[in-house]
């Protein structure tokens, strides 16, 4: 579609969207459902009535004994077997999709600066699998559910019409629904335009900072906004210091310290494409090889090294990837925190600073704290907290759903004993 008709596509239908069919839950089950989370789960269904249907519709649920629950999307593929769309049994119509989308623009517009900003943000906006990030005037959607496959041009196209309501013309739109995750929903791995092509490596400003986001090759949707108030809140540490960013990824953390004042940055990455993307964004903020170095490097191998050499700085950064993706693999997560924290606090100076986090949503709270004053006993530090912080309110946490609460931010005083 182009955005033309994106905008003139009629979101004002009337016309129910839910199947005349329902899923009966078994007694005593539903329990997480009803305590406020979004899914009922394979092993909760007893039967089915009504028509027929098929995956990735809209169908009724009902309790064991008739009592209605809400309206939900149906899949027999996945283990998530109906994610629930609304806990009323209500007519799901695309007006209903256009406010519940006009809902999730209002509240980013009154908790967070709308011009780089996840608009959508799945089951958390009560629109479950749709994620929508906004870079400036592009959109970027990832579907990851099959019944958001089928609300994805309707939900999309009540955006492009709300935004345009406020002065915003949205210019392209690219999908991003290239998770591996989605094959578990039974639907194929998918990038591309949605709309007409565009130029995909899009400016952005977020903090003062200045970065070309690449919406096509860039990890997840082009850039991690979950993080843009934490990059801010690590200014004060950074004027006149000499900072470390581990898994620096497109430069974030690092950049944010340089445009603070840093005296050095060295910002560290496996990756070869993001230390060229890096370099670009500091190139792009006008700062100097003197100012910003570059290191491609596995963090696990050159902090050891940097331990041997007798490096220190005044601030580490450790922003690493998902250590888990799945609850099989949390001991192994927990070695993976344990060991980076372990060597990011014998790297800093008595009195400095270690900004640490975790985005992994199985790797709770508790482990991830737990991680962490493990590493200090076995690096013989003290740590006084200074900051505990989450992801950006762009980024909401819906209570009793777990996956939606997932990043932990910490920044501490490192003191050595005194």
């Amino acid at each position: 579609m182009t955005i033309s008709e994106y905008l003139a596509y009629d979101c004002s239908s009337q016309t129910s969207l839910v199947r005349d069919a329902c899923a009966v839950i078994k007694k005593k089950e539903g329990r997480e459902f009803k305590a406020g989370g979004a899914w009922i789960y394979d092993n909760e269904i007893d039967r089915f009535e009504g028509s027929s249907f098929e995956d990735g519709d809209m169908i009724r649920v009902l309790d064991h004994d008739g009592y209605p629950l809400g309206v939900g999307f149906i899949n027999r593929s996945s283990t998530i077997r109906i994610r629930m769309l609304s806990r009323k049994d209500t007519a799901v119509t695309p007006e209903f999709l256009y406010e519940r989308v006009r809902s999730a623009w209002e509240y980013r517009k009154h908790v967070i600066d709308i011009s780089s900003c996840r608009v959508i943000f799945g089951e958390a906006d009560f629109l479950p699998g749709l994620t929508v990030d906004k870079y400036e005037d592009i959109l970027v959607v990832e579907s990851l559910a099959l019944g958001s496959e089928k609300i994805k041009t309707i939900c999309l196209s009540a955006l492009v019409q709300i935004l345009a309501e406020d002065g915003i013309r949205v210019r392209g739109i690219y999908e991003r629904s290239d998770a591996k995750v989605r094959e578990k929903e039974g639907l194929p791995r998918f990038k591309g335009f949605l709309s007409e092509e565009f130029d995909v490596r899009v400016p952005i400003t977020e903090n003062g900072v200045r970065y070309i986001v690449d919406v096509a090759e860039g990890q997840k949707t082009g850039f991690f906004l979950d993080q843009k108030l934490n990059r801010r809140a690590i200014h004060p540490l950074c004027k006149d210091a000499e900072v470390l960013d581990c898994f620096t990824h497109t430069g974030s953390f690092g950049l944010n310290a340089a445009i603070a004042g840093a005296k050095h940055v060295t910002l560290v990455d496996a990756s070869d494409l993001a230390v060229r993307q890096a370099k670009e964004n500091a190139a792009l903020n006008g700062l100097s090889d003197n100012k910003v170095d570059f290191v491609c490097a596995d963090v696990f191998d050159l902090l050891p090294s940097y331990e041997e050499e007798g490096k220190q700085f005044d601030v580490v950064i450790l922003d690493p990837p998902a250590f888990t993706k799945s609850r099989n693999s949390i001991k192994g997560a927990i070695r993976g925190y344990r060991e980076i924290n372990h060597r990011g606090m014998r790297l800093v100076r008595d009195g400095g600073y270690l900004v640490t986090c975790s985005c992994s949503h199985f790797m709770d709270p508790q482990l991830f704290s737990d991680a962490i004053a493990q590493a200090s006993r076995d690096a013989h530090v003290r740590l006084r907290q200074i900051e505990f912080r989450q992801q950006a309110p762009d980024h909401p946490i819906l209570w009793a759903n777990d996956a939606s609460y997932y990043l932990k931010f910490y920044i501490f005083q490192v003191v050595r004993d005194r």
